[in-house]
């Protein structure tokens, strides 16, 4: 072992968020000896949302730091250990892989899981820190149904704010949809199922708007936001000219409930040079398809799993899924890869 080297693992899991605590259960189950590393954001999104009532197996809901902090400990208890760090490179040009984190430390392992998630895109205003989780969700599926009958703001002009602006009718008095310009980006269909929840009252549209603050409390949840108006859109660029921010209609807007939809960012960048795929977005290009080695990568021992790979479903129930499944590949190639050893090792002694 190289005298920088920390230690020699098995596998390691990137991240502890529902997929990677998934495949470290499964993985220490399978005596895979798995080093699960917390990255920047530990447990993942399931931490900032305070009451999980759609992950099976919870009649009552739970909450996301709860069920995470089960989950570890779970894996712990088969014997996977957890580390506190930030891998920041991953080399996969030599065998095992080398695994190196921000504070410097190295790793290597046989396989690697990278279940490192996606980040939901946050606006950076007043109030988002307080209330992400008390009336502010980058969720609609997980978080809608906490506040029926109130009046919800989504934020968004793509697909994902369609979709979620529809899907919270069934729960929302009304619900408003801001968008910073005149023109939707989001797809036809997505723009028509919303143009008929429109015209039945159902969604209102607030374009060239933008919200520039979060208003209320942990305690009582969001009670209203600020909005900023311009009739050629991007108000808050204009807000900040002073050749046109007289022009800006500015003004507070009561609502219950706000959800951002402008996208997620999946968390990747660690593993660019290793020669895995990515598609246009940046999530992980998995082999996908149907039977064994689905989570496969185009990387022998790479493996995928969750948000930052799925970019369509993200939900917890999936990501722990694919956990799943990542274990159960990174078995399988882990024992194929020990066959392999022995093998040339019987070859070596025949030699001798």
């Amino acid at each position: 072992m190289s005298e920088d080297v920390v230690e020699h693992r098995t596998l390691i899991v990137a991240g502890t968020g529902i997929a990677g605590l998934s495949a470290g259960i499964y993985a220490a189950r399978a005596n895979n000896d798995p080093l699960l590393i917390e990255g920047d954001e530990p447990g993942g999104q399931l931490t900032l949302t305070t009451d999980v009532e759609n992950y099976p197996g919870f009649p009552d809901g739970i909450s996301g730091p709860d069920l995470i902090n089960r989950m570890k400990e779970q894996a712990r208890k088969f014997g996977a250990d957890v580390k506190n760090g930030i891998i920041e490179t991953v080399d996969a040009d030599d065998w095992p892989f080398r695994v190196e984190l921000t504070n410097g430390e190295v790793y290597t392992a046989d396989a690697v899981i990278a279940a490192s998630g996606a980040s939901a895109r946050t606006l950076g205003i007043p109030g988002e820190d307080e209330l992400m989780g008390y009336g502010l969700s980058t969720c609609a599926t997980c978080d809608g149904a906490f506040f029926r009958d109130e009046d919800m703001l989504v934020i968004g002009g793509g697909d994902a704010a369609m979709e979620e602006a529809n899907f919270l009718t069934k729960f929302a008095d009304t619900v408003y949809v801001a968008h910073r310009r005149e023109e939707f980006r989001a797809e036809k269909i997505w723009i028509d199922r919303t143009m008929e929840k429109v015209d039945d009252g159902e969604i209102e549209l607030l374009l060239n708007t933008e919200v520039t603050e979060l208003h209320g409390s942990p305690e009582e949840g969001i009670t209203s936001v600020t909005l900023v108006q311009h009739p050629d859109g991007h108000p808050t660029e204009k807000l900040e000219d002073p050749e046109t921010a007289d022009e800006v209609d500015e003004f507070e807007f009561e609502v219950g409930a706000v959800f951002y939809a402008i996208g997620h960012t999946p968390n990747t960048g660690y593993l660019e040079g290793t020669g895995a795929e990515f598609d246009e977005e940046g999530y992980l290009l998995t082999e996908g398809g149907r039977g064994g080695g689905q989570t496969k990568t185009g990387v022998p021992g790479l493996f995928g799993a969750g948000d930052v790979v799925d970019f369509h479903y993200q939900q917890a129930v999936t990501a722990a899924g694919m956990g799943v499944e990542a274990a159960l590949d990174a078995d399988e190639y882990l024992t194929e890869l020990d066959r392999e050893r022995r093998a040339d090792s019987a070859v070596a002694s025949t030699d001798d």
